[in-house]
């Protein structure tokens, strides 16, 4: 582990990807001239300078090192990748360590982790790339020690099935990852999540995570065929199947269950020929509501497009995809099979009929399409965003987001509401206008969109007040969200309930279900030890 490139202990990406003092005065500045706010930059706290309370557990004998309580081991793994994770991590705030790491090579080691921790009456917290934003890794447990279960070294394709088109990947496989072991194959899995370099697969089936495409294959769950999870009580596999009416699937209930149940060790995954033809064009709209009729229209028509993304003004401009005065659909078709002519010319067509404006069509050979144009620099923001938030919080400014689902017929007013409301309680929050120079910047974009609805994303760019960010934080996601449940949307789309979202998902789930997910924990995991205060309380 010592020798190995390190992640930061704070923020995303490796220590050695972070930008030098010069970079950031020069970012200080750039971002002031384009948002109207942000202040001088700050430095975040060395991992030397950090301190972190005495582990509450002793690292057991006899077991080589599957177990470790180094500072760097513990500190990277205590918090996720949210605004306010980012904001205490960079001050070196880190007040809910785990006490223990342990680093698992097989399942055999799974098992004896959570025996071990059982004995202990420990908890035990999965992780994979850490790249949680709703608090999903973070071990807010008072007085019970907990370890935290680092599952990255199971990381192999351990099988690959050409002919049904599936293959058996373990659960630590990061996406990168898994998708070179693939590539030998001349196959993909297809799923590109933002946080694809560092999250990994059993992270994903976990927490139900969207990817890749934005319509038809849009979550991990039409990706897998079957799961094998360890649990405190036994092991959990599923017959692998292209599909059965045997009763409520077991791989569902393990979905989402955010490492609650059991502990994702493998899954046999649909995977796909690596596409060789794509085309992608980026769509002007003067009107977003007008721009969302062209989606929708897009949406039914069963062209099922690869990428149907739309960004509202604000958006397309922050991202450089646009001026800053249109709307723009960032829109494209690949396959492995045929050219993506047709399909886009009948989606462009659409979009005229709403008053769309196509620019050009890039990519209708063979060969990658979002290199360069309106497209390339959206893909280009899309990639870096997580990067540069933490230069945000470096610089002063506020970065978030938010996102959920809505039927179509509900949309425009559930648009509306949220963005009056989130837009009135930030200024309020941030002591700044609502509108005008130095207002707080609130866009809207659609990730994914379905024949019944879009999933719009939200994005809060505000001054930040410096040692009173988590503060300002949490009034504004508690805003945020009651915005979303009342006016009828998900808590969430794809970012995973975690520590963050509970109070709306305990208003958003049906009781009776909720009951039932207690009665599967208490049989499965008797001593709760598996992420406790996750979607529901044991």
């Amino acid at each position: 582990m010592g020798d190995e490139r390190r992640l930061k202990h704070w923020g995303w990406g490796y220590a050695d990807q972070a930008p030098s003092e010069k970079e950031l005065v020069e970012a200080a500045a750039g971002i002031r001239e384009r948002l109207g706010f942000g202040g001088e930059p700050e430095k975040a706290v060395p991992l030397d300078a950090v301190e972190v309370r005495a582990p509450r557990l002793k690292v057991p004998s006899g077991l080589g090192d599957l177990f470790t309580d180094e500072k760097y081991e513990r500190v990277s793994r205590a918090l996720g990748k949210a605004y306010r994770d980012v904001v205490r991590g960079f001050r070196g705030e880190f007040g809910n360590p785990p006490d223990l790491v342990a680093l698992p090579q097989d399942e055999s080691e799974i098992e004896t982790v959570l025996s071990w921790a059982e004995s202990e009456g420990a908890a035990v917290i999965p992780f994979g790339g850490g790249t949680s934003v709703v608090g999903g890794i973070e071990g807010r447990l008072g007085d019970r020690p907990f370890v935290s279960l680092d599952l990255r070294r199971l990381d192999r394709v351990l099988e690959v099935d050409a002919e049904s088109m599936a293959a058996r990947i373990q659960a630590g496989a990061t996406g990168p990852g898994l998708e070179d072991q693939l590539r030998e194959h001349g196959l993909t899995l297809r799923h590109f999540p933002q946080s694809f370099e560092y999250s990994t697969l059993g992270g994903w089936i976990a927490t139900r995570a969207g990817g890749h495409f934005a319509t038809l294959y849009t979550h991990i769950d039409d990706l897998v065929e079957s799961v094998r999870a360890i649990t405190p009580r036994g092991l959990w596999e599923s017959r692998r199947l292209p599909g059965s009416g045997a009763g409520p699937s077991p791989d569902r209930a393990l979905i989402g269950s955010e490492g609650i149940l059991g502990v994702v060790g493998e899954a046999w995954m649909r995977v796909r020929p690596r596409p060789q033809f794509k085309a992608s064009c980026g769509v002007e709209f003067e009107d977003f509501l007008g721009a969302a009729g062209a989606v929708r229209g897009i949406s039914q028509s069963g062209l099922y497009p690869s990428n149907c993304r739309l960004l509202d003004a604000t958006e397309a401009g922050m991202t450089g995809a646009g001026s800053g005065k249109k709307s723009l659909l960032v829109l494209g078709f690949e396959s492995a099979h045929h050219p993506c002519d047709e399909p886009m010319s009948q989606a462009l067509a659409i979009a005229r009929e709403h008053g769309g404006v196509p620019g050009e069509v890039r990519g209708s050979g063979e060969g990658d399409s979002e290199g360069s144009g309106a497209v390339g620099a959206w893909r280009s923001a899309f990639l870096l965003a997580p990067y540069l938030r933490d230069t945000f919080v470096a610089c002063g400014v506020l970065s978030e987001t938010f996102e959920t689902a809505i039927t179509w017929d509900r949309f425009e007013a559930f648009h509306g509401g949220v963005m009056a409301l989130v837009r009135t309680r930030v200024a309020e929050v941030c002591g700044v206008p609502a509108r005008g120079p130095g207002a707080p910047r609130i866009s809207c974009r659609f990730t994914h969109v379905y024949p019944d609805g879009p999933a719009p994303y939200f994005t809060v760019m505000a001054p930040a007040k410096r040692g009173g960010e988590v503060e300002q934080w949490d009034e504004i996601k508690a805003a945020a969200a009651e915005a979303v449940i009342e006016g009828g949307g998900t808590i969430t789309h794809h970012h995973a309930v975690g520590r963050d979202h509970r109070p709306w998902y305990d208003r958003q789930r049906p009781a009776p279900f909720a009951a039932a997910l207690r009665a599967a924990k208490a049989e499965l995991d008797p001593g709760a030890i598996l992420n406790p205060g996750v979607l529901i309380d044991p």
